[in-house]
């Protein structure tokens, strides 16, 4: 088993500015989320759906493995958002228990121009917003 090295004050300097900016962008996040009147999560799930691999719905099991949440706490997220007009449930036609959730266009909407806002605040974060270079 390799012993990883001692960080030394660069390290520590480079790991805090990293986390400084990750707390920036997700700081710049909620605002955006909730200048849109939807929740952070709301916002998340919405991108997760649309930005799902191959396709533009998702499982209740995809998306709860990409919020790192629990099942049910996505169940009960995606209530709230098709009580909002975000979203909706459609049965699989290949799999009758496998349950698709799918934008509305309320949501593809509110969706469009967060995304736009994410993407330009991303873009002004160039060459801040650096993986820190450690070896372990």
């Amino acid at each position: 088993m390799n012993t990883p090295r001692k960080l030394d004050k660069p390290d520590f300097e480079q790991l805090s500015e990293f986390r400084y900016q990750m707390r920036r962008f997700e700081r710049f996040s909620e605002r955006a989320a909730q200048d849109e009147g939807i929740t952070p999560l709301q916002y998340l799930l919405l991108l997760h759906i649309k930005g799902y691999p191959g396709r533009d719905w998702a499982t209740v099991g995809e998306l709860a493995e990409r919020l790192q949440a629990h099942h049910h706490g996505v169940v009960a997220l995606i209530t709230r958002c098709e009580a909002a007009g975000l979203v909706r449930r459609a049965q699989s036609e290949e799999d009758r228990r496998q349950v698709r959730v799918l934008l509305e266009t309320r949501g593809e909407e509110v969706l469009a121009r967060l995304a736009a806002l994410h993407r330009a605040e991303i873009k002004s974060l160039e060459g801040a917003f650096r993986v820190p270079q450690i070896d372990l």
